[in-house]
């Protein structure tokens, strides 16, 4: 069985997407309390109950970053969402723990 490919994002690429407002779907697929608590800007929840609803509407041929704590589960969630038929599909390496640590000011807190 082949496997769908996903590549590795650094933390620098995703903020100059960010910076330039590339045009990209940004997933984070930690628990909802640690979303609730910090995330990057413009990032949406992504749980088995809103996995529907991204695949319904997330364009396609869009690149899509999937965040998670540490890079390492966002590799799977990014290999599975590569084989849903999105062209371009990151892992964040380094997931939100390192986004935080290196750019406290781009972290959008709830509150």
């Amino acid at each position: 069985m082949e496997h769908a490919m996903f590549r590795h994002l650094t933390i620098d690429t995703l903020t100059a997407w960010l910076d330039d407002e590339a045009p990209l779907t940004l997933v984070d697929i930690r628990d909802p309390a640690s979303f609730a608590a910090g995330r990057i800007p413009g990032s949406r929840h992504l749980d088995n109950d809103s996995v529907p609803a991204l695949l319904e509407a997330a364009p396609r041929e869009q690149p899509m970053v999937v965040v998670c704590y540490h890079g390492h589960s966002s590799q799977q969630a990014a290999a599975w969402l590569a084989g849903q038929g999105f062209a371009e599909v990151y892992s964040l390496d380094g997931g939100f723990t390192e986004w935080e640590y290196r750019l406290p000011e781009r972290v959008e807190r709830a509150g």
